[in-house]
């Protein structure tokens, strides 16, 4: 009889755990295994993925687009990337994505995005003010981007008439570096961490921060899903909890706009292990991304980037900010966080 209870105690525990671990529900997670992942990664870290319930499942992208037809279809349930002309495009077409919070943003004091100009050109006094751009190739990563409506107000700073006074050509950060070392491009828009790179290549120069430029500029966002939106709402809000929990502990890992503070050797180690960027000098070097504390979307910089968009010709009136932006999970996680729940 001892024997049977003891089977029967052990099979209750075994049981117990089995129906613990389903209890856990799978979120699929876009990432690029970019800097501005690092929330993702720190919250999986942490466990706070795990304290709401969750289990996440990363998958990676070559690209933030890659992201947009299976985030339509459902087989994705969170991805995030920059908010250009293709969103607005694919949103039109009837793929049912929300924007739902900050991922990545240039602040005046902490710009992660730069506008770098050749060395030699800065050296020799040929650029001396963002006027003397004009005219001169300007590498930017894709088109119908954020970067392409940051470049249009620097042209403008610079008091020419916009995005047109540039020699634009398309290429990816990778490429920049040596395209400044041969004297193909004299200028680019370039996130981090290749602006660290190419400034230690010694081919380019920080001219202007994006962040100076276009202060607060949203340049990354987190996605949901229409599916997951509707149809895991409960689900949807524990993301986001567990989310602004790896946000706010990245932003206590900063100090003096670099990762420096009490936590900013752990955000480094997470970033080598799950980024492309394994050089710790590198990634010390670097401007950090910003990101706000509550996930916090800036409607205003959506908005500023979709009239360039709309005067462009990228994109028609069919769809506006607003219809892509949901900020009821974030503002509900916000709300428990800041309660203590």
């Amino acid at each position: 009889m001892k024997r049977l209870h003891t089977l029967v105690a052990v099979s209750l525990v075994l049981f117990a755990s089995a129906s613990a671990a389903r209890a856990l529900d799978t979120v699929t997670i876009g990432v690029v295994n970019s800097s501005s992942d690092v929330a993702f990664y720190i919250a999986q870290n942490a466990g706070y993925f795990k304290q709401e319930g969750l289990e996440p499942k990363f998958e990676t992208f070559d690209s933030a687009a890659r992201m947009i037809a299976p985030l339509g279809a459902g087989q994705l349930d969170v991805g995030a990337g920059a908010v250009g002309a293709g969103l607005y495009n694919a949103v039109e077409r009837g793929i049912d994505i929300k924007i739902v919070a900050d991922k990545a943003h240039s602040a005046p004091d902490q710009s992660y995005i730069s506008l770098m100009v050749r060395k030699s050109l800065v050296e020799s006094g040929q650029v001396k003010t963002l006027g003397d751009l004009k005219g001169r190739k300007v590498a930017l990563a894709g088109s119908g981007t954020g970067d392409s409506s940051t470049l249009d107000r620097a042209m403008k700073m610079g008091g020419g008439t916009g995005f047109a006074d540039a020699d634009v050509v398309y290429m990816g950060f990778s490429q920049q570096a040596a395209a400044f070392a041969n004297g193909a491009i004299d200028a680019s828009i370039t996130a981090e961490p290749s602006v660290a790179m190419i400034v230690a290549s010694g081919s380019a120069v920080r001219f202007a921060a994006v962040g100076q430029i276009f202060p607060n500029q949203q340049t990354a966002v987190v996605l949901y899903s229409g599916p997951f939106a509707k149809q895991r709402p409960d689900v949807a809000r524990r993301f986001m909890k567990a989310y602004l929990r790896g946000v706010r502990d990245y932003n206590a890992a900063l100090q003096k706009g670099v990762l420096t503070g009490p936590k900013g050797d752990a955000v480094i180690d997470l970033l080598v292990r799950n980024t492309t960027v394994k050089d710790v000098a590198v990634l010390r070097a670097m401007v950090p991304h910003a990101v706000d504390g509550n996930g916090k979307p800036n409607f205003a910089s959506l908005k500023n980037d979709y009239d360039f968009f709309l005067a462009q010709k990228l994109i028609s009136t069919n769809v506006t900010v607003e219809q892509i932006l949901d900020d009821s999970f974030r503002a509900a996680a916000q709300k428990e966080l800041d309660a203590g729940k």
